[in-house]
């Protein structure tokens, strides 16, 4: 995030704009089929989260609820987090075998820029789910965890 007027701006530190997402993240977001937080409350850089995602409807994942890790590097945001699946998922962009989500894969991550969020990459998962590519792939049972 950037602030400025009149073709000046200020680069928003990392850890403000993490506080920023935590705020955010903790108020619930939009429908409330997406959530995320914090891992660790005493992890002062602010690295390990954890996000939820309810499967949208008129899909496999209708009714499922996933969990997944993302991890904020030092670089975060200007590069984007690790995200991996912690419950099995099948899905095009994700690692079969770790669970990890695959930035080639995955635009929102391929095409990063420094305005996205945590939030942003948990609703366009959600998206990801309701593609006709992913929609009806048969799932690992409910409750199975990489």
């Amino acid at each position: 995030m950037t602030l400025g007027s009149g073709g000046s701006s200020v680069v928003v530190p990392r850890n403000f704009r993490l506080l920023e997402e935590l705020e955010r993240g903790e108020k619930g977001i939009g429908d409330g089929t997406v959530s995320y937080g914090m891992d660790d409350g005493d992890d002062i850089y602010m690295r390990s989260w954890t996000g939820t995602i309810i499967g949208p409807h008129n899909s496999v994942h209708e009714g499922r609820i996933y969990q997944l890790k993302l991890f904020c590097d030092k670089d975060y945001p200007e590069k984007p987090p690790t995200v991996r699946f912690h419950s099995r998922v099948n899905m095009t962009c994700v690692n079969h075998e770790t669970g990890v989500v695959e930035p080639k894969k995955f635009g929102i991550v391929a095409n990063w820029q420094r305005e996205y969020t945590m939030e942003d990459i948990l609703v366009q998962l959600k998206k990801e789910m309701a593609a006709p590519h992913n929609r009806k792939l048969v799932q690992p049972p409910e409750g199975t965890y990489f």
